[in-house]
């Protein structure tokens, strides 16, 4: 609906600005425009109670405008072009990886002659996990932001960062950061002024004389980390008030109620915008919103920030997508793609936990049941939305997949998660699995699992007794679940040294500021000595990086894997091995995954449910021709074999 008021409005901060609404800054001003009603209204859902809304609008309009001044020519050049491909990051030709700098090459100098690595293997997308200015010793990893505009000089410079993205962009890669709106150092700026006894920041913040208010708020609030950081508050003694901190005491919980935290975080997001940044991970989108009574989680308050963030970036940067790090169940995360009006307007990216955990699921129990049962719910996800979609990343592994699924496939919930958390951690004695319980919750047992791919997979056990049959298994379920991540729909995400075959880093045992938090054993430092094995035929590094190669460029080449909501599960004719199917037009690929030790069957009526009967499947990944039998018949799999086969009709 036309608004003339707010029409008006924006008119006359365009015209204070001097900006060329014919001319060169038509575009933005047309998307200004276009948007302007929704950002309006979603702000008023927020703010339309609180006495400096109207001060706190005009702010919030000023950093469009000052965000598309500082936007090059070049990042506008490219919005037009990703604009013109739309939803660009639903690409089958993107693969990407996470990755450390520091433990990966040292600092950002060293980045840009690490890129030929990437090529080599097909990684065209990087996630540099964080690099802002963060306390050494109470960084978490890089989450505790002291400075959001400053690069830590751990990894060198804003200039280096900015000079890698240039030639990265040259060679026409992607890069994602994160951005943690949630929280902040407790060193940050505004933290030291709030400690300083400032009321301005400290209305930054959930701070508070007494306990009352903290300990209603804990009534309901669960902890995050219950062995590390109990509770959810934390008293300052420099201006003896008691301060939200929801994730560790050195992190405190920004306060969004407050407009002016919302303009102050929106300004960041563009500092990053215009850096070059083309995916932005928003970390912990789940929390941002507090209100008392509640978990603090999942709040209509967090997807309406979330919505105003969207409709500003497209105003200001609408070539950069925004990611949602919202590890949450499946009904839960479809809210962050947006719902009603919003369906798709809220976070363009995901990440598919569940569907890494029902991986890791059906490996340890060798039955795909829980994974299919979990399906529905997770193919709810928008068009023109995607996954990101991985096999290990730099967190933990949780075990967040609801009972519903676990009570469908006929298993006891509390004794089938204690039968995983048991087999990763090595407890169980068939288990060849190297890992390790994460953030155990004393009261409930609840625990997430840490561990590298490798060593998951049994990789580490298997070196060490040096047995080449297990040796041979353990790459093989590397292989294969790899490949389902690849494959399933979505934006692949490798964790860097997986494609190498890195086994568990117990180096982080000998650091005070990691020793406590037992992810870092997935975290390794590469030793780029083991990492040029890759050239060497036969190698465990060589045999998984030509692999892990072989599948992204079978990804590249197969349009039909481009996340178009073209997926279809097959019906689980046998119950080891999960199944689905790809479609485009008139094209077709199946996907199938064995994940048990032993040979598999399946009916050649699988691959005749959907649509007309394909007469021969070519596999692309052994280049072998098959034809399809008769019903009777079956189809075998070796343990922990998969297959990529493209029907002929």
């Amino acid at each position: 609906m036309y608004n003339y008021s707010l029409h008006n409005r924006i008119n006359e901060c365009c015209a204070k600005n001097q900006l060329d609404t014919g001319g060169k800054d038509k575009l933005f001003f047309t998307r200004l425009i276009a948007n302007a009603t929704s950002i309006e209204s979603l702000y008023s859902e927020l703010y339309g109670n609180h006495p400096k809304k109207e001060i706190a609008f005009e702010e919030l309009l000023q950093t469009l405008i000052n965000a598309h001044k500082h936007r090059s020519t070049s990042l506008q050049q490219k919005d037009n072009t990703k604009e013109k491909k739309g939803n660009w990051f639903l690409s089958n030709e993107i693969t990407g990886m996470s990755l450390y700098v520091d433990r990966f090459c040292g600092n950002l100098k060293n980045m840009p002659a690490k890129l030929g690595h990437f090529e080599n293997l097909g990684v065209n997308f990087l996630h540099l996990m964080p690099v802002f200015q963060s306390p050494a010793g109470e960084s978490d990893g890089g989450y505790a932001v002291s400075d959001f505009r400053k690069v830590d000089e751990r990894f060198g410079t804003l200039e280096e960062l900015q000079s890698l993205q240039k030639e990265m962009q040259e060679k026409n890669m992607y890069l994602m950061i994160d951005i943690v709106l949630n929280h902040t150092s407790h060193h940050h700026e505004w933290a030291n002024k709030a400690k300083a006894g400032d009321p301005v920041y400290q209305d930054y913040f959930y701070m508070y004389d007494d306990r009352y208010l903290p300990d209603q708020f804990e009534q309901a609030m669960p902890e995050i980390f219950p062995e590390s950081s109990p509770g959810s508050f934390t008293y300052v003694q420099a201006c003896r008030k008691w301060v939200m901190t929801v994730f560790h005491n050195y992190q405190w919980d920004l306060n969004y109620t407050n407009p002016a935290v919302f303009n102050a975080m929106l300004d960041t997001i563009f500092f990053y915008a215009n850096l070059g940044i083309d995916i932005l991970r928003i970390d912990a989108p789940a929390f941002i919103w507090k209100q008392l009574g509640t978990t603090c989680q999942n709040l209509p308050e967090a997807h309406s920030l979330l919505r105003l963030i969207k409709q500003c970036v497209q105003v200001a940067a609408p070539g950069m997508a925004l990611l949602g790090e919202a590890i949450v169940a499946p009904k839960e995360i479809m809210k962050y793609f947006g719902t009603g009006l919003y369906s798709g307007k809220e976070c363009d990216v995901a990440y598919n936990a569940t569907q890494m955990a029902l991986q890791w699921d059906a490996l340890a129990t060798g039955d795909t049941r829980v994974m299919l049962a979990a399906q529905y719910d997770l193919l709810q996800k928008p068009f023109g939305s995607t996954w990101i979609t991985y096999t290990r990343c730099h967190d933990d592994i949780g075990l967040g997949f609801e009972d519903a699924s676990i009570t469908a496939a006929g298993f006891n919930a509390y004794e089938h998660r204690k039968y995983l958390k048991d087999y990763y951690s090595g407890v169980h004695p068939s288990s060849p699995a190297s890992g390790a319980l994460f953030s155990i919750n004393p009261k409930t047992q609840d625990a997430r699992i840490s561990g590298s791919l490798a060593s998951l997979c049994g990789l580490e056990k298997a070196l060490a007794s040096n047995h080449p049959y297990d040796i041979d298994l353990s790459v093989k379920k590397i292989l294969m679940m790899q490949a389902q991540t690849l494959f399933i729909g979505g934006l692949p995400m490798l964790f860097y040294g997986d494609e190498v075959g890195y086994t568990n880093d117990y180096s982080y045992l000998n650091d005070s500021g990691k020793s406590y938090d037992n992810r870092w054993m997935h975290r390794p430092v590469i030793d780029w000595q083991k990492n040029a094995r890759i050239t060497e035929t036969g190698t465990i590094e060589e045999r998984i990086f030509s692999s892990t190669q072989k599948l992204i460029s079978l990804r590249k080449k197969l349009s039909i894997v481009a996340d178009r909501k073209n997926i279809t599960w097959l019906t689980p004719h046998n119950i080891h091995v999960a199944g689905f199917l790809r479609t485009a037009n008139d094209k077709k690929l199946y996907c199938l995954f064995n994940y048990s030790s032993k040979v598999s069957y399946i009916t050649w009526y699988s691959f005749k449910e959907h649509g007309a009967a394909s007469k021969e499947l070519y596999d692309h990944w052994t280049e072998r021709k098959h034809t399809v039998g008769s019903d009777h018949e079956y189809f075998v799999m070796e343990p922990y074999s998969f297959c990529l086969l493209e029907a002929s009709i």
